[in-house]
């Protein structure tokens, strides 16, 4: 409720550009310090349940958090209010006087929202929540290329929850329920698995878009590079996740009786996923191009985890989801500084960045050699995880396509490296900085809060996977979640 009284308040202080900025960072804080004690209480307490007026479940609306979507909000506040910091320095006037930390905190609320709900109508509210801020952050330039990849970036969103309520209506014919507690436990002696499967396929393909996997990634790419790296951070290590998450949520809980059967669908997405959007990071000389397809390859890492469906597996893409948002969102905010100075993301036209700004150049290191997985970085563990899960079930060919996905990897974090940082500034293009409407110093400071926490998780990272561990046993143990939610409901329901 912190970024949606937030947003409401913003609109009455609109007049007052301080007071818009104040207050976007205020409110993301807030509701960031909110996270980490719900985070704190869900882990003691394994499930923390809200029946919104009283309403016993299935009949009302129920939020629900438990371990992985308390981690989840968690992670989320902590981006948004370090992003919020960074828009200081980059969102203009004319964002600001069209309502952009407004807008910024009503993501935020749809985000939140989707992670925390138990219901799977809801669910999609809480997706259409987001789209809707989302396209207009997106578009609110007025460019043509903001303009082109809003509209690419919300038709194929718009196909997505046509699908999604597809699905959803045919689980509401097949149980009469739409709590996902409730559905799940229907499932469990549904004798009728081609109407489930049928109604899980059309999900998986709505999540599916959400989440960017193969082969419904296009549309990702060519829309993320095009806003200001504010937005582009913001969507990208977030809304791709709400995504992976209802898939996590949706094959965890309501379908896992099923699971068996669309396994080796769900496999072959996640390893084309990776591969598929590697070859395309590895094949364009932009920034935030090459940044834009890395999305999609994590994200095959991450479905990787639940295709394995082991409690090492589920809790090593727990840990790869946390690593992933704080990496995948410092890469686009260090690109965004590269703008700056450069006035440039094109390779070809910007370099020697190693020379005239070193700090830089150690701040990008972090990110982005972790995202190749190198030792101690946190990309390496949550790298070393997921291939250790697969082993445990001897998954050879996912294994393979993991490891060689991690070296092309690599190689495309070098390539930026090396033409942006390394060799010197090509005496044929000139540099021209863009011009920001704040200092410098709002944009380092929340690039370099992220580089240190990824730092801090890759040497200390021990914590962090036992909590994962836990939150992986509770998603193994489905009937801990709808014995939560319903609790006497479960002998109410006619």
């Amino acid at each position: 409720m912190i970024p949606l009284g937030g947003a409401i308040a913003l609109l009455f202080g609109y007049r007052s550009l301080a007071v818009q900025k104040v207050g976007g960072v205020v409110f993301s804080s807030l509701a960031f310090a909110a996270s980490l004690y719900l985070l704190y209480v869900t882990d003691c307490a394994g499930h923390v349940v809200l029946q919104v007026g009283d309403w016993s479940a299935p009949f009302g609306i129920t939020l629900v958090a438990d371990r992985f979507s308390a981690v989840m909000v968690a992670v989320s506040c902590f981006m948004g209010a370090a992003v919020a910091v960074y828009a200081l320095s980059e969102i203009d006037e004319y964002r600001l006087r069209r309502f952009f930390f407004p807008l910024y905190l009503v993501l935020m609320f749809g985000v939140n929202g989707a992670f925390l709900t138990g219901d799977l109508f809801n669910l999609y509210v809480w997706f259409e929540v987001m789209l809707i801020a989302s396209f207009v952050l997106i578009s609110m330039g007025g460019k043509r290329a903001e303009l082109e990849g809003g509209m690419k970036y919300v038709c194929l969103n718009l196909l997505s929850s046509a699908m999604f309520l597809a699905g959803a209506g045919i689980i509401y014919g097949k149980t009469g329920t739409l709590n996902m507690a409730d559905i799940a436990q229907v499932l469990i002696h549904a004798p009728d698995s081609d109407v489930v499967i049928s109604s899980s396929m059309l999900l998986l393909v709505s999540f599916g878009i959400k989440a960017g996997i193969f082969p419904f990634f296009f549309w990702l790419p060519a829309s993320y590079h095009t806003p200001p790296s504010t937005v582009s951070a913001i969507f990208a290590g977030l809304l791709t996740k709400v995504g992976v998450y209802a898939l996590f949520r949706a094959y965890t809980l309501m379908f896992a009786p099923i699971f068996d059967e669309v396994q080796p669908i769900i496999l072959f997405f996640s390893i084309m996923t990776m591969i598929t959007g590697v070859l395309g990071a590895a094949s364009h000389f932009d920034m935030r191009r090459i940044l834009s397809f890395h999305i999609v390859s994590q994200i095959g890492y991450m479905v990787l985890g639940l295709a394995f469906m082991t409690p090492l597996a589920l809790a090593a893409a727990i840990f790869y989801l946390v690593h992933h948002i704080i990496v995948k969102t410092n890469l686009f905010l260090v690109s965004g500084v590269v703008v700056r100075l450069k006035g440039s993301s094109d390779l070809a036209k910007v370099g020697g960045l190693c020379k005239s700004a070193p700090w830089l150049a150690a701040l990008f290191f972090i990110p982005a050699f972790s995202l190749g997985g190198i030792p101690p970085l946190s990309g390496f563990w949550a790298k070393f995880a997921v291939v250790k899960a697969g082993l445990e079930i001897e998954a050879w060919i996912s294994i393979t396509a993991a490891l060689l996905v991690g070296v092309l990897t690599l190689y495309s974090m070098t390539k930026i490296w090396a033409e942006a940082f390394w060799k010197k500034q090509p005496d044929e293009q000139e540099t021209v900085p863009t011009e920001h409407p704040g200092p410098l110093g709002f944009m380092v400071a929340p690039i370099a809060v992220m580089a240190v926490a990824t730092v801090l998780i890759g040497l200390f990272g021990e914590p962090l996977f036992e909590f994962s561990q836990r939150a992986s046993a509770q998603l193994m143990n489905p009937q801990e979640y709808i014995s939560a939610v319903l609790g006497s409901g479960m002998e109410g329901r006619p």
